[in-house]
């Protein structure tokens, strides 16, 4: 029989909490820390070295995946975990953000989004049911409603047409998941209304009132800065139902994830671990570490001795060669060991929410970003 998706929540500390999501494909603990793997990879990893580092699901890409190779192939090949040979959950984007990200190659109207592709020029329409329609074809246990990521700056009369507009995506988007998914799987509303607490809790009534099983909160870490986006989640989970599961789109510095999970938020989804990796930027138990700086050049030490990631183990002369060589294994190693960086952050915000210490690890992990280079 088909697992059915569900959320328990199992210990609190303040607004924090630790739980499990269950899907067909396993249990996600959280809070959790996604890998993007936008292009059906997790760059510059091997997805069994990502599910060593204790990642329990990983986060796909709608709009490029539609492109590149197509929905329908990879359908055709036996769906998106076959393909990439991850056999544990997968949450696919609906490619909302790129409505926002692409806005010099698109234009929206009430039907969907018509993009120029960036690849070839052709005209692409993603419409809320051909958004659905791609996920259910990749095979994403948790997929996302068509959106439009609101950018900021936005007026508030620009916020609530943005708003809206998403709120009737959502609206069809549940329609056509209900028509066209699989049993096991699960959509997640998103709410949006930029920086102005009534609009946020406007749409996380209007997504509570149509009824999903997890919210994500979208529009953020767009430009807004990090006390306007601590405010805004702040005025907006209040209102997310506490029996489901909540997920902060493309967010961020471990210091952000941890603020957010200060806030109730338990799922978490952000390029920089492996985008920092491949320019020899490394999150470590000792701070964040520019590995291009002369410093490390003849430093022996391995680059986190408090990891248990076999990449933190070489030393950070070794990791600044390859840095300064532009050799591949450098942006492997130092991917590597910021994923799993990311996933013991999240294992140990876990243990510490469970043991009613959160405030002091967050405390704890904020000290040791503190230093000049150490800016995360």
């Amino acid at each position: 029989m088909t697992r059915a998706f569900s959320f328990s929540v199992k210990a609190q500390d303040g607004a924090a909490r630790t739980g499990v999501i269950a899907t067909q494909r396993g249990d996600i603990r959280t809070p959790a820390f996604m890998p993007v793997g936008t292009q059906a990879t997790v760059k510059a990893m091997f997805v069994e070295d990502v599910a060593a580092a204790g990642a329990d699901i990983i986060l796909g890409n709608t709009y490029h995946l539609m492109l590149r190779p197509g929905a329908e192939r990879i359908a055709k090949l036996g769906g998106l975990h076959s393909f990439m040979h991850w056999d544990k959950p997968i949450l696919t984007d609906s490619g909302g953000y790129q409505v926002m990200s692409l806005a010099k190659l698109r234009k929206i109207s009430e039907e969907g989004v018509a993009f120029q592709s960036h690849l070839d020029g052709a005209r692409v329409v993603l419409r809320p049911n051909r958004a659905i329609e791609v996920q259910c074809l990749l095979g994403a246990d948790i997929q996302m409603a068509l959106d439009e990521c609101t950018p900021f700056p936005a007026s508030r009369a620009e916020a609530r047409v943005s708003l809206d507009l998403s709120m009737r995506w959502a609206e069809r988007s549940k329609a056509a998941f209900e028509a066209m998914s699989a049993p096991g799987q699960a959509l997640f509303g998103i709410v949006q209304g930029s920086v102005y607490p009534d609009l946020r809790e406007d749409s996380a009534k209007t997504l509570e009132g149509i009824g999903f099983p997890g919210y994500a909160v979208g529009g953020l870490a767009v430009g807004e800065g990090h006390e306007a986006m601590l405010q805004t989640l702040e005025a907006t989970t209040p209102f997310l139902p506490e029996d489901k599961p909540r997920y902060l789109m493309g967010v961020g510095t471990p210091l952000d994830i941890l603020e957010a999970v200060a806030q109730g938020i338990d799922m978490f989804d952000c390029v920089m671990p492996t985008r920092s990796g491949r320019h020899g930027q490394a999150f470590t138990w000792g701070g964040r570490l520019n590995l291009r700086n002369a410093q490390y050049a003849e430093d022996l030490s391995p680059l986190d001795p408090e990891s248990a990631c076999p990449a933190a183990q070489y030393s950070r002369a070794y990791l600044h060669h390859l840095v300064k060589a532009g050799e591949i294994l450098g942006a492997m190693l130092v991917s590597y060991a910021n994923v799993q960086f990311y996933q013991e952050l999240m294992a140990r915000a876990r243990t510490a929410i469970a043991g009613g210490t959160f405030a002091d690890f967050v405390e704890d992990v904020r000290r040791r970003y503190a230093g000049p280079e150490n800016t995360a």
